[in-house]
């Protein structure tokens, strides 16, 4: 069963900013850091359910998945078959705003 993969205005903000971020030191290690998030991000189409739920919300339906330093936050929607990415978070700034 294949879901749709959503990314919310938060996460691409995220996404382009993590780059930026990490672009700093070396362009060449923030794109391949990019297509790491991208590739963990597109697993969730058929395996929806692999990270863990989120510990800060007890909610089966938010989970993440933890890619270096980067927590990977969504919601799997079954019903409608979609996962929404709520945000692309770095574990060091605490427990973002959902």
């Amino acid at each position: 069963m294949v879901y749709r993969v959503i990314l919310s205005l938060e996460a691409q903000n995220d996404l382009r900013e993590i780059k930026r971020y990490i672009s700093l030191d070396s362009s060449q290690a923030a794109e391949r850091f990019a297509q790491r998030l991208a590739k963990t991000t597109s697993l969730l189409e058929t395996h929806p359910e692999m990270g863990r739920m989120f510990p800060e919300m007890r909610n089966i339906t938010i989970r993440e998945i933890v890619v270096g330093n980067y927590r990977i936050i969504y919601e799997v929607n079954s019903l409608k078959r979609q996962v929404k990415i709520a945000r692309y978070w770095h574990a060091a700034r605490g427990t973002p705003e959902l």
